[in-house]
């Protein structure tokens, strides 16, 4: 699938702002579900950001996983709070992969994943050990007690969980939002500027 070569749009449309709510349903419903429930060693709770930001551009995209953070936290989890910075970027750089191409191929999509997920990790690790100690009440705590076990600060244990957990899920995370626009409508993608599904 090609893009139109302006990925940005000046203001946001109906469809745009009906996008927005929905992702963030995606976001809440499916981390909740994955970190609290099932307690994954994955978070799938940025599907909807990437989703948006794929498709409306790294502002929107910004924005969305924002928002979900902060609902998500002021509801379900108040973990989810402090990670909003991270949600942010994860939506801009959905964006900008948007813009180099990323939604032309599945294995281009599954690079911005593992690159999202290296950054995502970056960003999130100092919050986990600093806001958290490393404990989140997530799946992925057990990696960080592992890695605690093998002699790691509670730093490095929360940066080589993360670095496990986020490149992992965000390629999961950029497959699906793939799997999800290759099923759309040309006539519906074209309202996003995307053409030749």
């Amino acid at each position: 699938m090609t893009t139109s070569t302006t990925s940005q749009r000046s203001g946001l449309s109906s469809t745009a702002l009906a996008l927005i709510p929905i992702a963030i349903a995606i976001n809440v419903a499916l981390g909740q579900l994955v970190q609290s429930v099932l307690k994954l060693p994955i978070y799938l709770d940025s599907i909807g950001t990437v989703l948006v930001g794929v498709l409306l551009g790294p502002l929107a995209g910004a924005i969305t996983g924002v928002l979900a953070n902060v609902i998500w936290g002021l509801t379900l989890a108040p973990s989810a709070l402090p990670f909003a910075a991270v949600a942010a970027v994860i939506g801009l750089i959905a964006g900008y992969a948007r813009q180099y191409g990323a939604m032309q191929v599945w294995w281009k999509m599954a690079l911005a994943g593992v690159i999202t997920g290296v950054v995502a990790a970056a960003i999130s690790a100092p919050i986990a050990a600093y806001v958290f100690g490393g404990v989140t009440g997530a799946g992925t705590d057990v990696l960080v007690a592992i890695f605690q076990n093998f002699g790691a600060s509670v730093l490095g244990a929360s940066f080589m969980q993360g670095a496990v957990s986020d490149p992992l899920d965000k390629t999961i995370t950029y497959l699906i939002v793939w799997a999800i626009i290759s099923a759309l409508p040309k006539r519906l993608l074209a309202r996003f500027g995307v053409h030749d599904k």
